[in-house]
């Protein structure tokens, strides 16, 4: 009952993927195991983006900030949290040097 409870809370393309497990308990972890190691690979590109965020002379410093935030809102959307210090020194210490 509860395998089908999970299968039913599925999509409907997922369905006869994971309809073979036998047990709930199995059905649970392969999925938790699936969408778990995505979402941390998700987080570990968002963090690389951030790490490797680089400012150049031939781009507005505009521009920059924009792609900043955007990188800030994806590592806040999944959760993460930086301090605001940290990210007002991350900027700083990626300013071009002109």
């Amino acid at each position: 009952m509860c395998k089908n409870y999970i299968l039913n809370g599925l999509d409907n393309t997922l369905d006869g993927v994971h309809s073979s497990i036998k047990s709930a308990k199995a059905l649970w972890e392969a999925l938790d195991k699936k969408y778990n190691a995505k979402d941390a690979n998700m987080m570990k590109f968002i963090v690389s983006k951030f790490l490797g965020f680089k400012m150049v002379d031939s781009i507005t410093i505009v521009s920059y900030v924009q792609e900043f935030q955007l990188i800030l809102c994806d590592i806040h959307a999944k959760g993460m949290s930086l301090n605001e210090s940290f990210q007002v020194s991350a900027i700083i210490e990626r300013l071009s040097s002109s």
